[in-house]
């Protein structure tokens, strides 16, 4: 029997310290032996951006109070006048939003009463498209003049069917904990992201800004819940690449409070567990060698293997306490990371600008939100309409 925990506890431990170092590592390690190799990494091309005509994409659902802040924030883009479209959809909108749009001649409003969810809304909005490239952005969040332009460069490369920017949060806010967590988060993801595009392919896009070739967009069923992960990868799986572009970015303001953050990461914890059966082909590591082992390594075992291994991890830890210093080690350092997690946890409902214990509690916060999103998931108790999350009010 100890034999057995023994195996098990180092499972854990294996795919855990893996999954959020080893990784990472691992990645920096291929992509600089990767980058020896070539006797030339090659350079993105100066920005071409009079040849290549891009539809910007903004779905908005009761966004009055910032509306028109999105759209002197579109129309101040550093890109050619008639090279782009601005196409503002609010389907189902009722606090005024699309009065407020159609006061501007440069954009093209789609408004329909019935509300059928962001994802309808985007696949209305592809429909009206003209141009061969789109953007997609969220309407609360706000991008860097350079952004269309940085993204438009990618697909000199004809391997590229699309362009996933970076999300950046603003700090401060209702809640302070929530951004800094939420900040140290996106920072960590923007660099495996920058290193798995330069390995071979990013492994998927935030809807805060996504850009697609038009020809490969998919029409996804209107039940699917992150569509922007599920699209991104679908063009993957068709032999495109996603590449990343850090200097095509969003920038939002954190949630509104640490309540409104838990649900928004449940339902994208939900969200991802129906993704993997919509993306099952991509366990095959045969068909897709590099892409899978990303998709898995960067992905799938933080959704599945390692939440559990972290829940098994504690138990695991006390029953060998007595049987060897390193189980000893395991266990105290459990309880010191998780004691700063109840402080962060605390110090967070405070409000307290102290900040030193918010990465434990953030990193608990989050593998809690994956267990909830899975028992959402096996209830279906997750609809792919949701009301907005509240967000604090930006600087």
């Amino acid at each position: 029997m100890l034999s057995a925990f023994d195996a098990l506890f180092r499972i854990c431990i294996f795919i855990v310290l893996y999954t959020y170092i080893g990784y990472p590592l691992l990645l920096w390690i291929l992509v600089r032996i990767k980058d020896l190799r070539s006797r030339s990494r090659g350079r993105l091309p100066e920005r071409d951006i009079q040849s290549l005509p891009a539809s910007l994409i903004i779905t908005a659902y009761n966004e009055a109070d910032i509306i028109e802040e999105k759209i002197r924030n579109c129309l101040a883009l550093n890109y050619p006048a008639d090279k782009i479209e601005y196409i503002f959809i609010t389907d189902g909108s009722t606090d005024g939003t699309p009065e407020i749009i159609s006061r501007y001649p440069q954009l093209r409003l789609l408004h329909q009463p019935e509300r059928k969810g962001k994802l309808a809304a985007m696949n209305r909005a592809v429909d009206h498209a003209l141009y061969p490239y789109l953007v997609f952005s969220d309407a609360n969040a706000f991008l860097n003049r350079d952004s269309i332009a940085n993204i438009a460069r990618h697909y000199a490369c004809k391997k590229t069917g699309g362009v996933a920017g970076e999300k950046k949060i603003f700090s401060g806010g209702a809640d302070g904990s929530v951004a800094r967590g939420e900040g140290l988060y996106w920072r960590y993801e923007s660099a495996l992201k920058k290193w798995d595009a330069r390995l071979y392919s990013a492994i998927g896009a935030a809807g805060e800004l996504f850009s697609i070739r038009k020809d490969l967009y998919k029409k996804l069923p209107e039940n699917t819940i992150i569509e922007d992960f599920v699209q991104s990868l679908y063009l993957c799986m068709e032999g495109y690449r996603l590449a990343y572009e850090p200097e095509a970015y969003s920038q939002e303001t954190a949630s509104l409070s640490l309540k409104e953050e838990v649900e928004r990461k449940t339902r994208i914890s939900a969200g991802a567990f129906q993704a993997m059966g919509m993306l099952k082909k991509l366990f095959n590591f045969f068909a897709y060698p590099v892409l899978s082992f990303q998709f898995v390594s960067h992905r799938i075992l933080r959704w599945t293997l390692c939440p559990l291994a972290l829940l098994l991890l504690f138990p695991l830890s006390m029953i060998l306490f007595r049987y060897g210093n390193g189980y000893a080690l395991v266990f105290i350092a459990q309880l010191a990371f998780y004691a700063l997690a109840v402080a962060g946890w605390y110090l967070a409902r405070q409000q307290s600008s102290f900040k030193g214990f918010y990465v434990p509690f953030y990193f608990v916060m989050m593998n809690y939100c994956v267990f909830a999103g899975f028992i959402r998931f096996l209830k279906k108790a997750q609809p792919a309409i949701w009301e907005k999350a509240g967000r604090t009010k930006s600087a």
